[in-house]
């Protein structure tokens, strides 16, 4: 997953150095508005980072828009090219926060195998064991950019599934109906295909299963040339193709929500980052996400306008 993809490049990052000594001041003209009233984070010097995919500039971006409106200076230390990156920027404090996903450090960062079910308790999980790094989590948001299955609306139309149980009954009942274009990192994965067929008692031939690019799964299932496509949830292509997405009945699939990951020595000597930020990380879902997303990928704007777009119609702050 893309998420674990990017740990090789990101190991390269983090042991090099590179993309943490460079960065430029966020200059946003914004004032508080549902945030930052009374300036809470005046006179503070904060850096904000975040990986190098269009989810992660958005969120990134969001960040330091809330420090800014509630009175900080902020550095712009988004686009890190891979997870580990990122991650150490903040725990060696050349980055005071980002946007992090929580199956990413139960997984990637802290070394588990085994992701927790609910996503609450995953999240507690994270937090607890990071404080030992120097590394504070904050209240997460309902974004969930994890694995799902989509399929185009005419299939849906046909077959009617909503959920990977009625995908598992469908590929019993009529084997060939139920073709797939994943990934080969998702088609070998024990969190992929292979585990996801065990959880569901699911039993594909290999005839069914074809390879291919993220990027080219999209377009094939909106096509129908493959029943049902792996798919990230919070993928902007998702609503701009109208796929429909297969609920994850059995809770297989990780939790990859996403949560403030604070340095503990920046969060103590400003405190007020939580309320800061809490409301903002309230608001963010799998629907935000996906419009959001699709404003970059499939409309072409710039993903910091995006966001600050965002926080100025929600309200959170307000142009200068």
């Amino acid at each position: 997953m893309r998420h674990r993809r990017l740990l090789l490049a990101g190991v390269l990052v983090a042991a090099a150095g590179c993309g943490l000594t460079s960065g430029s001041p966020m200059v946003d003209d914004v004032r508080p508005g549902s945030i930052g009233k009374g300036e809470p984070l005046k006179d503070a010097r904060l850096t904000v980072t975040s990986k190098e995919f269009t989810e992660q500039l958005i969120l990134g971006a969001i960040m330091g828009i809330a420090f800014q409106a509630a009175g900080a200076d902020v550095l712009d230390r988004t686009g890190i090219q891979g997870s580990v990156g990122a991650r150490e920027a903040v725990k060696n404090g050349d980055a005071d926060g980002m946007y992090e996903y929580t199956g990413t450090a139960w997984i990637t960062y802290l070394g588990n195998s085994e992701p927790i079910a609910d996503p609450l308790k995953q999240w507690q999980a994270v937090r607890d064991a990071d404080l030992k790094n120097g590394v504070t989590w904050l209240a997460p948001s309902a974004l969930n950019n994890t694995y799902a299955l989509a399929m185009n609306q005419a299939n849906f139309k046909k077959y009617g599934t909503k959920t990977l149980s009625d995908v598992a009954a469908l590929a019993k009942r009529d084997p060939k109906a139920v073709t797939l274009c994943v990934e080969s990192e998702f088609a070998n994965r024990a969190d992929g295909l292979p585990g996801m067929e065990k959880a569901y008692g699911m039993k594909l031939p290999a005839a069914n299963i074809t390879q291919m690019d993220t990027g080219i799964i999209y377009t094939q299932v909106a096509k129908g040339s493959c029943t049902y496509g792996e798919v990230f949830t919070t993928d902007g292509r998702i609503k701009s193709m109208n796929l429909v997405v297969m609920r994850d009945d059995k809770k297989f699939f990780p939790n990859y929500n996403v949560a403030p990951e604070i340095n503990t020595k920046a969060l103590k000597k400003y405190p007020a980052i939580a309320e800061v930020l809490d409301p903002v990380t309230k608001k963010l879902d799998n629907t935000v996400a996906q419009d959001l997303n699709a404003k970059v990928d499939v409309d072409g704007q710039d993903p910091h306008q995006v966001a600050l777009d965002w926080m100025k119609e929600e309200g959170f702050v307000k142009g200068g």
